[in-house]
C-alpha cells in the first residue's frame, strides 16, 4: 500500500476536525457545559481515541469551535444577504431580509447560532483570557457589519444611497438586543429541526 503524502494526511486532518467541531456545535446545543469529549465522539461516529488525539478537553474544543464559526460568519456579512437571490417571500427589504437570512444559516450551521448565543452571554463557557480577545472580535468582525444590515433600521433608499445609522453606538445595541431575541426565539425551532421554515413567522413575531 502506498503511503499517503504530508497534503494527504493534512486534508484528512483538517476533515477530521470539521467533522469533529460540527458534531461538537450539536451537542452543545443539547448539553451546555455537560458535553464530554466522548458525546462528541459519538455524534461524529468516530471513536474515542481519534477526538481525544485532537482534543484532549472540552475547553480547547469549544475555544477554537466558536473562533471557526467566527471566521464563517465573517465571511458570510461580507455577501450582505439583499445581495442574495430573492426569497420567496413577501417581506420588506432590510432587516427582515437579513433577520430570515441568519435565521437560515444558523439552521445550516449550528456552530455560528452557538457563537451568537454564546456572545450574547458574555463567552461563559471560557474563561476571561480566552473570551475578551474573541469578544472584542465578535463585536468587530460580526455585530458591527450586522448592525448595518439589521440592527439599525436601514430603509431600502437608505440602503441603495449608502446609508448609515446616525449614531453608529446605538446601532450596535440595538443589534445586540435583536440578536439575543432573535437566539431566544430560535432555539426552539432548532432543537425541532424547523428552523428553516419558521424562519419568516419569527421574524414576523419580532417586527424586525
Amino acid at each position: 500500500m502506498t503511503p499517503r503524502t504530508k497534503e494527504q494526511n493534512e486534508d484528512i486532518r483538517l476533515r477530521r476536525l470539521v467533522q469533529i467541531r460540527k458534531a461538537a456545535a450539536d451537542v452543545f446545543l443539547n448539553k451546555g457545559p455537560l458535553l464530554e469529549i466522548r458525546d462528541v465522539a459519538a455524534a461524529a461516529g468516530l471513536g474515542y481515541g481519534t477526538v481525544y488525539h485532537y482534543y484532549s478537553n472540552k475547553g480547547d474544543l469549544l475555544h477554537d469551535l466558536l473562533w471557526d464559526a467566527l471566521d464563517r460568519a465573517g465571511e458570510w456579512l461580507k455577501s450582505p444577504p439583499m445581495a442574495e437571490p430573492e426569497l420567496p417571500l413577501k417581506i420588506p427589504l432590510g432587516g427582515s431580509v437579513a433577520g430570515v437570512r441568519l435565521l437560515q444559516l444558523w439552521a445550516e450551521d449550528h456552530a455560528i447560532y452557538l457563537l451568537c448565543k454564546q456572545a450574547g452571554e458574555g463567552f461563559p463557557s471560557l474563561p476571561d483570557a480566552r473570551s475578551s480577545p474573541l469578544t472584542a472580535e465578535f463585536r468587530r468582525e460580526v455585530l458591527t457589519p450586522l448592525s448595518t444590515m439589521l440592527g439599525s433600521g436601514l430603509t431600502a433608499d437608505s440602503l441603495s444611497a449608502g446609508g448609515e445609522a446616525a449614531d453608529p453606538q446605538h446601532g450596535l445595541q440595538h443589534t445586540e438586543m435583536l440578536l439575543a431575541a432573535l437566539v431566544g426565539c430560535a432555539a426552539l425551532s432548532l432543537r425541532r429541526g424547523q428552523l428553516n421554515e419558521d424562519a419568516t413567522e419569527i421574524v414576523r413575531v419580532l417586527k424586525l
